[in-house]
């Protein structure tokens, strides 16, 4: 793959939701440090929005528990992914666009037509459901499946979409990278 990985707008920012949904919703370690979730999962999920240029949205506590779950089964994919399964992370995938009810729909923007994914209805817990659901079967089901990667600092596995021209990427922030590069660094000059 040559040059810096091109998505389009709509996909750009459900896979952007999908990685600030799984980031902040799932427990597990972050930036070193054990991360249990969030207190108030409706807050998080407004949070998460906003990181991505959402509007400030009112999220109703059943939307946010609805999205938790997701969240849950969307790290599913991204851990299979990293791993090199895409068998599971596409049999994953697949249950989440039947659960989610994605249907494609072309909506009329500035510059003409975009292929947008929608759920069952226009409710902000469907819409973004469905749309993460099928951003990550974008990624997957093309040469894109490898960028999908989970933190290699340790103590974190919170997750990325690598859309560096390389496809090098290994953490999940620049943080995480300067935390093992300085580990290193003492490491080498301990002796």
């Amino acid at each position: 793959m040559t040059g810096q990985v091109s998505f389009d707008s709509h996909a750009r920012s459900v896979l952007a939701a999908s990685v600030e949904y799984v980031n902040r919703l799932t427990p597990g370690f972050s930036g070193g440090s054990p991360y249990a979730g969030p207190v108030d999962e409706a807050q998080a999920v407004a949070d998460s929005l906003v990181a991505i240029g959402y509007p400030q949205p009112h999220v109703r506590p059943e939307d946010a528990q609805r999205l938790a779950e997701l969240a849950r089964r969307m790290r599913i994919v991204f851990e299979a992914a990293h791993n090199g399964d895409l068998d599971r992370a596409a049999d994953e995938i697949n249950a989440l666009l039947v659960d989610t009810n994605a249907r494609p729909k072309l909506d009329k923007r500035e510059k003409g037509w975009g292929l947008h994914f929608h759920g069952p209805d226009d409710t902000l817990v469907n819409g973004w459901a469905a749309g993460c659901a099928a951003g990550l079967a974008l990624a997957v089901g093309s040469d894109l499946a490898g960028r999908l990667g989970v933190c290699a600092a340790p103590q974190c596995d919170r997750v990325f979409v690598d859309t560096s021209k390389n496809g090098q990427r290994r953490f999940c922030s620049p943080q995480c990278q300067s935390r093992v590069k300085a580990a290193a660094h003492r490491a080498r000059h301990a002796t």
